[in-house]
């Protein structure tokens, strides 16, 4: 595949696009693969759910225009629904149809690559993204554990492309137009109501993908899996990719090849999100200081920890505890 290489448009930030409704696209193309392909990645913001939804072709596919044939990854999950469609795309080089009822379940990493105009392929359809930590709890050492995000596991090795009856397509729409209803309401308690529509959305895809649990037997990661409990068990230290790599008997070499192919992510990028997920759970949650909660995620530096959290959320840590409505000040 010819990966496009213009620029990413300066403008990065979706949230400026006035076209795009400010609910549908909390995300930007942050930058670029090794290959050159450009990441969409999720941008947070305080007292908003973290997931969100467009509606095809209504919204464009991606945050700032792309040169065709569109190429682009992602750092999040994606649920795509086409109600009314006919064509083709590219998921990782490989070629899909794409018709009526079809529900594409995308990892993050993998790369889409559209032929033809997205309008041209899809007449009415629906795409629901959200990070992989939505739906994670403490159970679970990675999102690829949870059952409920079980038909995303493959990542870059398998896709799943579901089928929809055609009794159940237009619940399906019912119940997307609601998740996307709540969202662009933002009524009291629509945080906790969105997240319970986007449960029950993979409830029911989680429904719909009857053999995961023997596919994901057959397709085991345990080395992925060992990198993520590594993950999990010191990201609350100040530990550097070496000791993750030492700690999954890998060269820092090898081990930033395999989850870099696995998951379209660096290990420091996991690491960074898993210290900004606690962190913003502590923020919202706890009323420990900034500079307490900076070395529970292991920066004993809070200056710096100050400035990766604003980089990371356009907000500094007392400004998203303000904005959630956190306990502390």
């Amino acid at each position: 595949m010819q990966h496009g290489n213009s620029d990413i448009p300066e403008s990065s930030d979706v949230m400026r696009h006035s076209s795009v409704p400010r609910h549908a696209r909390p995300t930007r193309m942050g930058h670029r693969t090794t290959q050159g392909v450009p990441v969409a990645v999720y941008r947070r913001t305080p007292g908003t759910p973290p997931v969100a939804v467009a509606h095809l072709p209504d919204v464009p596919l991606t945050p700032q225009p792309l040169p065709d044939p569109q190429t682009h990854t992602h750092d999040f999950l994606v649920l795509f629904y086409a109600h009314r469609a006919s064509g083709r795309f590219l998921i990782d080089d490989r070629e899909w149809s794409v018709t009526d009822g079809d529900l594409f379940v995308i990892a993050p990493g993998q790369v889409l690559s559209f032929p033809t105009d997205t309008a041209e392929i899809v007449a009415d359809g629906w795409v629901v993204f959200f990070p992989a930590d939505v739906i994670r709890t403490g159970v679970y050492s990675s999102w690829r554990a949870h059952p409920l995000l079980f038909p995303f596991a493959g990542g870059t090795d398998r896709t799943q492309r579901l089928r929809i009856p055609p009794a159940e397509r237009n619940p399906w729409v019912d119940r997307l137009a609601a998740l996307d209803a709540e969202l662009q309401a933002r009524r009291n308690g629509h945080h906790e109501a969105a997240l319970a529509h986007l449960t029950l959305l993979l409830v029911t895809v989680a429904r719909l993908t009857t053999d995961v649990a023997g596919d994901l037997r057959s397709a085991d990661e345990p080395l992925l899996a060992a990198v993520f409990d590594a993950l999990e068990q010191h990201f609350r230290d100040p530990v550097s990719l070496s000791d993750i790599a030492a700690a999954v008997a890998l060269t820092p070499g090898h081990l930033t090849t395999l989850v870099r192919r696995k998951t379209g992510r660096t290990v420091q990028q996991w690491l960074t999100e898993r210290r900004m997920q606690e962190a913003r759970r502590l923020l919202t949650e706890t009323d420990l200081t900034v500079a307490a909660i900076s070395r529970r995620v292991g920066h004993p530096d809070v200056s710096y920890f100050i400035k990766r959290f604003r980089t990371e959320h356009d907000a500094t840590p007392a400004q998203w505890r303000q904005g959630a409505g956190g306990v502390g000040e």
